[in-house]
């Protein structure tokens, strides 16, 4: 048997990707809703709907500033409004004059009412008098204080907002699984809501395993390798919006890992270990979580995943509490990669959010790339709009290990279990990256 014929049967031995996520994300269920102060909401995903309890705008109210008139006064209709020779340039000739008789604040609350041939000073956002029916700006008139002239005539209704008109009462604002994003908050605190029910952000807690590991702020050396993956992951999954906490580096001892995992369960809705998940001699994680007690499987699972990079992932429950916990491999690529996959979506899913998974588009591949046969591989790439519509893709040198190509990639190019070569030309999925930028 070829060396072909041998990588081709190992894979036909994997676990599909997406057999293997629905196996997981099945077993998740999104966290307990919690009552937040509504700034507490922001980046939460809402548990019910949210209906306005009160209108918005309250009241009716100015638009600008200007005065505030009945359109029949200004449009030569109503029997009170004196005309006066216009400024020069004016148009039309002539302008109306109206006795001022009073100013209306925001703060302003007695109710007042127009008579004819009156108006109103009003400054944006003030209570219209009751009969006030179109506000004219102020550079539309000669700012009078007594009485003002009125240059330009606006259409009924001008610079004015009724009570309601964008947001009646008993208005459904927002559904259950809407992410709560400042403007969103605007809105509930505009219409009378003070607190919200959401789906609290996940508590993550990463640890990254191995004897080998140092801590940031040196280099690599034999023996020595530095810590990136649980600064990486730590930032990962805060960018998704969980409360992430980096524990930093775990020996390899089993003792040491099982205490520690045990004293995570207390603050964590999810754990994530890097490293130890395949079968060499060193992979204590491996051996520790899968190990079999009383006749039962141990509490994580590993499975080989038809996934490029990073087949062995591992996921299970730990603590008393059945606390979650995802296994990603120790090789800095692959673990972001198999957050993207694995982890990420868990997030999303304990967040209530949806959909779970990266927004993906079609795209023209720029450059003729091969891939592994059986497994589905995701490539660091720059996706760009095409004029005219459309996508185009191109792959970042170095393939799917490299943490500078993962860096620059605005995308990641999925190439399917049976796509050995994808043609320049050739039409591909690509998922999206929210780098922020």
């Amino acid at each position: 048997m070829t060396a072909t014929a041998d990588a081709e049967a190992a894979a036909n031995e994997l676990t599909p990707l997406a057999d293997y996520l629905g196996s997981v994300l099945r077993r998740l269920r999104a966290l307990p809703p919690l009552d937040l102060e509504l700034t507490q909401a922001h980046g939460n995903v809402l548990a019910e709907d949210v209906v306005a309890p009160h209108a918005f705008p309250a009241f009716d109210q100015a638009a600008v500033d200007g005065y505030a008139a009945r359109w029949e006064d200004i449009s030569g209709g109503g029997r009170g409004p004196s005309y006066v020779p216009a400024p020069s340039g004016t148009p039309g000739g002539r302008t109306i004059r109206l006795n001022v008789v009073g100013d209306l604040g925001a703060a302003s609350w007695r109710p007042v009412r127009l008579t004819p041939g009156s108006c109103f000073s009003v400054a944006a956002g003030a209570p219209l008098p009751v009969a006030a029916d179109v506000v004219v700006p102020v550079e539309w008139t000669d700012q009078g204080m007594a009485a003002v002239e009125i240059f330009r005539t606006p259409k009924r209704g001008y610079g004015v907002r009724r009570a309601g008109e964008e947001l009646p009462a008993g208005t459904l604002l927002a559904r259950a699984g809407t992410y709560v994003s400042p403007a969103l908050v605007a809105v509930f605190a505009a219409t009378g809501i003070g607190h919200v029910v959401v789906r609290p952000s996940p508590r993550v807690v990463i640890v990254a395993t191995g004897d080998e590991l140092v801590d940031v702020g040196r280099g690599s050396q034999p023996g020595q390798v530095v810590d990136a993956n649980s600064h990486a992951l730590t930032a990962a999954a805060a960018e998704v919006g969980a409360l992430a906490y980096r524990v930093g580096i775990c020996d390899d001892d089993p003792e040491g890992l099982r205490g520690l995992l045990e004293d995570q369960t207390l603050r964590a809705d999810l754990i994530i270990t890097t490293g130890g998940t395949g079968t060499g001699p060193g992979d204590m994680v491996r051996r520790i979580l899968s190990r079999r007690e009383g006749g039962r499987a141990g509490p994580v699972t590993f499975t080989g995943v038809a996934l490029y990079p990073g087949t062995a992932l591992g996921f299970g429950t730990v603590g008393a509490e059945e606390v979650p916990v995802v296994c990603l491999p120790g090789d800095p690529g692959a673990a972001l990669i198999g957050f993207e996959v694995l982890a990420r979506p868990a997030i999303q899913l304990l967040a209530g959010a949806e959909p779970v998974f990266r927004p993906s588009v079609r795209a023209h591949l720029l450059e003729t790339v091969s891939s592994p046969g059986g497994l589905r591989e995701f490539r660091p790439a720059h996706v760009a709009e095409r004029r005219g519509g459309g996508y185009t893709v191109q792959p970042l040198s170095g393939g799917p290990f490299t943490l500078s190509g993962l860096a620059e990639a605005n995308g990641l190019l999925v190439l399917g279990e049976r796509v050995t070569t994808a043609a320049a030309g050739s039409t591909v999925d690509v998922l999206l990256l929210d780098r922020r930028r």
